[in-house]
């Protein structure tokens, strides 16, 4: 399969208007593809709707897209029949996180797209190997892992099933480029894909810290924020781990490993919050309080943060040394290159 084709010509269908959905539709329009969103939630398709909309606004003062937000918008169209989306060459799924409304969806899209058609989904942990068995062709079924904003952040995981084709993966993967994305591609599933086994990983040993008293929740915020915040963006672990010395760090985790925290089960510290009802910046209750006034500005904030590192993660893309290798080369001379 090859990415060489005009994206007008490949229509998307977005299962699921909500927050992450609707800016998956948005990330879609701005590469230039028909748009279909399908909104299964009774009463929620006008909200969705103004979503998408609002995506653009932002965009549009943000300096993230050219001309007006109508020429993006015209390609957009919203509806509650899945059967609006039979003529889509690639579907997302972007609904509530259950295996069984989920596979019931995929039941019926089944029947209506045609058998050359992409089915995604957008969990965030359900096996897709479990979520593909939903679907006759399971080959050109996988997941599509976003960040929100999606039409932003620069990441998107393509994961594999056990049925899915590699080929076909591989042509989601490519597709990521069109949609400015650094794309990783799973090939093989696993609970939690690669991103968010890391990020547990990390939230795991936050957790025991502030459990055990060795720090708070806003200094264990602190150091996050103040070391990997620095590097990973730039780098990630293993090409960090190479500009700072291996050997080193092998030997710190032959000392550390035994003494990180492996709990199987969530620790009393969120238990705690969440069986008082505190749902984070939703009700102002979670590991910090926060009034309306608060809530309002932090997403505000992170709105305006995300496009400040979206220009700095393009700044320093992860090929970034090869470009720079590619550029020294062609301003060489013909007359010294014929020398070489």
């Amino acid at each position: 399969m090859s990415t060489d084709f005009d994206p007008k010509e490949f229509p998307v269908g977005i299962i699921g208007l909500g927050l992450m959905g609707s800016s998956i539709a948005a990330c879609m329009l701005m590469a230039g593809h028909p748009v279909t969103g399908v909104e299964l939630v009774p009463g929620a398709l006008e909200d969705g709707a103004k979503r998408v909309k609002d995506h653009f606004k932002l965009a549009l003062k943000k300096g993230l897209i050219q001309g007006e937000a109508s020429d993006y918008l015209k390609d957009f169209s919203a509806s509650v029949d899945l059967s609006d989306l039979k003529h889509c060459s690639l579907v997302i799924e972007s609904i509530k996180e259950d295996k069984i409304l989920k596979g019931e969806v995929f039941q019926i899209l089944d029947g209506i797209v045609s058998e050359e058609t992409l089915i995604t989904t957008n969990t965030s942990a359900i096996p897709i190997s479990e979520l593909q068995q939903f679907v006759s062709h399971p080959d050109r079924f996988f997941g599509l892992h976003w960040m929100e904003p999606a039409y932003t952040t620069r990441f998107l995981e393509v994961i594999c099933g056990a049925e899915s084709d590699l080929e076909k993966a591989q042509f989601l993967y490519d597709l990521g480029e069109l949609w400015q994305k650094e794309t990783v591609l799973v090939k093989k599933d696993l609970p939690g894909f690669i991103a968010n086994r890391l990020m547990y990983a990390m939230y795991r040993e936050a957790m025991h810290l502030v459990e055990e008293d060795y720090a708070s929740v806003e200094d264990v915020d602190r150091a996050c924020r103040n070391v990997a915040g620095y590097f990973l963006p730039m780098m990630g672990v293993f090409r960090w781990m190479d500009f700072t010395g291996i050997a080193s760090y092998r030997k710190v985790m032959k000392d550390l490993f035994p003494t990180l925290n492996n709990d199987a089960a969530p620790g009393k510290v969120i238990n705690d919050i969440v069986d008082a009802g505190g749902k984070g910046i939703a009700n102002g209750r979670g590991f910090y309080t926060y009034t309306e006034e608060e809530v309002a500005i932090w997403k505000d904030l992170y709105s305006e943060f995300s496009y400040e590192i979206r220009e700095l993660t393009q700044k320093y893309p992860a090929d970034i040394v090869q470009r720079k290798l590619d550029e020294k080369k062609e301003s060489i001379p013909p007359e010294r290159k014929n020398q070489s």
